[in-house]
């Protein structure tokens, strides 16, 4: 049924050429759109309604993807596939055991000083409270008051936002024991599934396919790995500069606002807050909350233009347009877990569309611009200029 995905299959190349040729250029235009919009409704309702069964398999074919190297490595080491697919698994539930374990003792530590950061919070509010009394003439009746009526109208967005946020706990709870099982079969029948899509592609596109595959493996590393590397410098970074303001438990709330990097663009920003909120609770002053805030813009600047491009570079070359409207609309999708999987899969998805000569166009348009989209003629015109001055020192 996939024996003319990649449309090399001639006579069939015929045929669309005879009926192309048999209808008008209107004709085709106005089918080809409805075909390609009720395609696309359909494949988003099936996303949609399959999602409790999609996620796990999303998120382990990228887990699996990350933990093949260690596999293959200890295959070559000796052990066979299956024991090399065990050990690649129980290693990776081990290190996500031990980092859950950290953050949890951590925020038991935080708790025994509940009593204290609760008076604290107290102290601020009164202040507060003296403040808008001295400078804006509210009292705190008009504040209570004004603070309920605003309470009224944001609670049933609230709500249902906890109703789905906790949804999506749920979702993940379950993905705990499922995800695994279906990690191990996609290490362990690798080549079976790559038999597989050969077959069902056309076994003289095996070449084809197989470097298809590869480039989907390679975005999914590039991307994943990278990220992880990213998020282990800006824990570092992050936990440096609480220490050096003086917040207490500084690599707890450095390593929570890095693993919230896997919200693209806002993670820092929203990790910011937690330690934020603590200082205020916890110190004299407010400078130390402005301190943390500031850092981790620091941060993120470095991050953005320094750190990610570094290290991931233009492996990953996604539109930035194309990556923001896609972390809004899977995050619309399948909630909290679209926000993760987004750019991954925009990413496997820009490698099928180059890789189908119909659909090149769409991986084109997911493509980072190159300069000559983006110069002025004045800037191009100086481009030239210089290049040819450089060939002509160079001569």
């Amino acid at each position: 049924m996939f024996h003319n995905f990649f449309n090399f299959n001639k006579k069939s190349q015929d045929t669309e050429n005879v009926a192309a040729a048999e209808s008008t250029p209107d004709n085709n235009l106005g089918r080809s759109i409805t075909y390609s919009m009720f395609a696309l409704a359909l494949i988003i309702a099936f996303a949609y309604v399959l999602q409790s069964v999609l996620l796990p398999i999303l998120f382990s074919i990228i887990i699996a993807a990350l933990l093949y190297p260690l596999c293959a490595r200890l295959e070559r080491i000796g052990f066979s596939r299956i024991m090399a697919s065990l050990t690649a698994l129980l290693a990776a539930i081990i290190l996500l055991a031990g980092l859950g374990y950290l953050l949890v003792l951590q925020s038991i530590n935080i708790g025994q000083d509940a009593s204290e950061i609760v008076s604290k919070i107290e102290e601020v509010l009164k202040s507060a409270e003296s403040w808008a009394d001295e400078k804006l003439n509210l009292s705190r009746t008009q504040i209570l008051s004004s603070g309920k009526q605003q309470l009224e109208k944001v609670m049933p967005s609230v709500g249902a936002a906890v109703t789905a946020f906790f949804g999506s706990i749920g979702n993940f709870l379950s993905m705990g024991i499922l995800v695994p099982l279906i990690i191990f079969f996609l290490l362990y029948y690798r080549e079976f599934f790559k038999a597989f899509f050969v077959k069902a592609i056309g076994a003289e596109h095996k070449v084809k396919v197989e470097e298809t595959m590869s480039k989907i493996y390679a975005a999914i590393k590039n991307y994943m790995g990278g990220l992880l590397t990213v998020m282990g410098i800006v824990a570092v970074l992050n936990s440096v500069g609480l220490m050096i303001i003086g917040i207490e438990h500084a690599w707890f709330f450095g390593i929570m606002a890095s693993l919230l990097m896997l919200l693209p663009y806002i993670g820092i920003a929203i990790g910011s807050i937690l330690p934020a909120l603590f200082a205020l609770a916890t110190k004299d002053s407010y400078w130390y909350a402005l301190a943390i805030i500031g850092w981790f813009q620091v941060v993120q600047i470095l991050e953005g233009n320094f750190i990610t491009p570094n290290i991931v570079g233009g492996k990953v070359s996604l539109n930035p347009l194309v990556s923001i409207l896609s972390i809004f609309l899977f995050s619309m999708l399948f909630g909290f877990a679209g926000l993760i999987l987004a750019l991954p899969l925009m990413a496997i998805l820009k490698v099928i569309f180059d890789a189908v000569p119909q659909l090149q166009p769409y991986g084109f348009l997911f493509s980072e611009p190159s300069d000559r989209f983006l110069l002025t003629d004045k800037q191009k015109l100086k481009a030239v200029k210089k290049k040819v001055s450089a060939e002509k020192k160079m001569d």
